[in-house]
């Protein structure tokens, strides 16, 4: 007997006997319910014996048989009036749990969202990929209907999932492909930081869907529920089902917000904000440009994040505007970063020190923020110094800019195509799924060890394009990504750090030394920044045009 947790009133375990039902009452259980037919295996106690057992240790019982594989609407509807009338917390069980975990996942499709009720039983060691459908469809069979197929579909309409669509539509014109994404508008997020630094204008950093999906790739706008990968098929809100003959995954990364306690209820205000939001990055620039004195904090979560760079580049951007205001001796500025180093890359290091130096701005690593309170000006962050016990540290503050915990998108957590952590589970060099061969990831949401950017993307795009030509044409994979990322820090108005680095942190320059020192602070870098990137964007990646993006070829063994 080894209950599993599924919600706080339910349990499931495999076929219990009479006596595991003490046990079962010791821990607390005030009902079972019996989800195995009598008969079905030959060394299986009766239901009987099972309800004389619970009725002596004063816990109820009731008997819903499920023939195997056999789970009707009608079952479900019942298993959950069961658990609404009888005490709790309850034991279901059946042969391994399966069933009644089943039941539980129907029975609440209507009340709890469909990544929840799979996040939960996966947890407790149950595939619910098989009643996925009818999980969407809130709990019901769905009806017979025609589903929409298409050559290639692309999850996600942001930076990767519309530069693939362009690099696929220049390669393979006589494709059908199909991008799904809710969004109405898609934003160029590199921008964000010099709009918290009051250098873009945020409009200038959004435009809307339809006028960047290439012509010729369809648009469907909804929301992706869960994968069906055995067939090939892609269950979407409303439970309308889309498949597919390769499938692209890149709907991005989840800022976790709710992740620190009293963070939502004061964004925006009480001196709180954060450039990784759109319509945040201006209220950045309205504090940097009103506080004269007292104390800003800049905090950075565990990785992985969005742009690693960028909660220093709104430290350094703001640091520079209090330096050049005269302010800055009378502003005390704390970054607060989780991890133990100020930047992955080494290499890159010496360059930002002299700005952390130049800007006074104290480092304190291994510091994760926890809990705001904004009203109050106060935060609080569990500090865990290696081999030491955390410790919670209250700090006050007159401005703090909060770069969010992140992780992958719930549908993609709970969904087969994850790894234990809940990423896109892909080969780092072919960007294929490790199990799956028709469907590739690119963007923040894989599990590749590199840099989670939109230069990343940018690179990453031809490789899967020219990988699923290739599949197309019956061949192996013809592209490799080396892990190539971009992070330009933006250390005073006017000059950046380049940062350009692939797998294990190997330096990757795109022009001479002579011309931009990535390890230095240059103005050559800026202007590519402010002046060149933008353009880049919007013209040519999202286009298809692929400068400076060709893909490696594989190496040959």
């Amino acid at each position: 007997m080894d209950p599993k947790s599924i919600s706080p009133e339910l349990s499931v375990s495999p076929q219990i006997t009479a006596a595991d039902v003490p046990a079962l009452a010791e821990q607390g259980f005030r009902s079972i319910i019996c989800n195995r037919p009598d008969g079905e295996g030959m060394d299986q106690p009766t239901f009987e014996e099972i309800e004389a057992a619970a009725k002596a240790a004063g816990i109820e019982a009731r008997y819903l048989p499920i023939e195997q594989g056999k789970v009707t609407d009608m079952d479900a509807a019942e298993f959950g009036k069961l658990l609404t009338y009888l005490p709790g917390p309850t034991l279901a069980y059946c042969r391994s749990g399966t069933r009644s975990a089943t039941l539980w996942s129907l029975s609440v499709a209507k009340t709890k969202p469909t990544s929840d009720i799979l996040a939960a039983t996966k947890a407790a060691g149950y595939d619910m990929g098989g009643v996925v459908r009818r999980i969407v469809n809130g709990g019901t069979t769905p009806l017979d209907q025609g589903d929409a197929s298409f050559d290639i579909v692309i999850i996600g309409g942001g930076a990767a999932g519309i530069s693939v669509a362009a690099s696929l539509q220049a390669r393979q014109t006589n494709a059908e492909i199909a991008i799904i994404d809710p969004a109405d508008i898609h934003y160029y997020q590199p921008g964000w930081t010099m709009v918290g630094g009051g250098i873009f204008d945020a409009k200038t950093t959004a435009r809307t869907m339809g006028s960047l999906i290439p012509k010729g790739v369809h648009w469907i706008k909804a929301a992706v529920a869960a994968f069906e990968p055995q067939h090939n098929a892609v269950i979407l809100d409303g439970c309308r089902v889309v498949k597919y003959g390769r499938l692209v995954v890149c709907p991005g990364i989840k800022l976790d917000w709710h992740k620190i306690e009293g963070l939502v209820d004061t964004l925006g205000k009480n001196g709180v904000t954060s450039n990784y939001r759109y319509d945040l990055a201006p209220y950045t620039w309205k504090l940097v440009q009103e506080l004269k004195s007292g104390r800003a904090l800049f905090t950075q979560p565990p990785m992985p994040i969005k742009c690693a760079g960028a909660p220093q580049k709104a430290m350094y951007l703001s640091a520079d505007h209090w330096f050049r205001s005269g302010v800055l001796k009378d502003i005390e500025i704390g970054f607060h970063n989780a991890g133990g180093v100020l930047f992955g890359v080494k290499d890159y290091v010496p360059a930002l020190m002299e700005y952390v130096e130049k800007y006074d701005a104290r480092l304190n690593f291994f510091n994760n923020l926890v809990a705001v309170d904004g009203p109050a000006k106060k935060a609080w962050f569990d500090v865990a110094q290696p081999d030491t016990p955390v410790e919670r540290v209250e700090v006050d503050f007159d401005m703090m800019h909060v770069c969010p915990p992140q992780t992958a998108p719930d549908f993609i957590r709970v969904s087969p195509l994850a790894d234990a952590a809940g990423w896109v589970d892909v080969d780092q060099a072919t960007l294929r799924h490790k199990t799956f061969d028709n469907i590739w990831s690119m963007g923040d949401v894989m599990n590749a060890p590199n840099a989670k950017t939109a230069a990343a993307a940018r690179k990453q795009a031809p490789v899967v394009a020219e990988n699923i030509v290739a599949d197309i044409l019956g061949k192996s994979p013809v592209a490799q990504y080396d892990g190539y990322g971009s992070c330009p820090l933006t250390v005073e108005r006017g000059k950046i750090v380049l940062a350009e680095f692939g797998y294990g942190g190997t330096l990757k320059p795109s022009f001479p030394k002579w011309l931009v020192d990535g390890t230095k602070p240059t103005r050559t870098a800026w202007l590519l920044k402010e002046q060149i990137l933008p353009p880049v964007y919007w013209l040519a990646m999202l286009r298809g045009k692929e400068w400076m993006a060709k893909p490696e070829a594989v190496t040959v063994r």
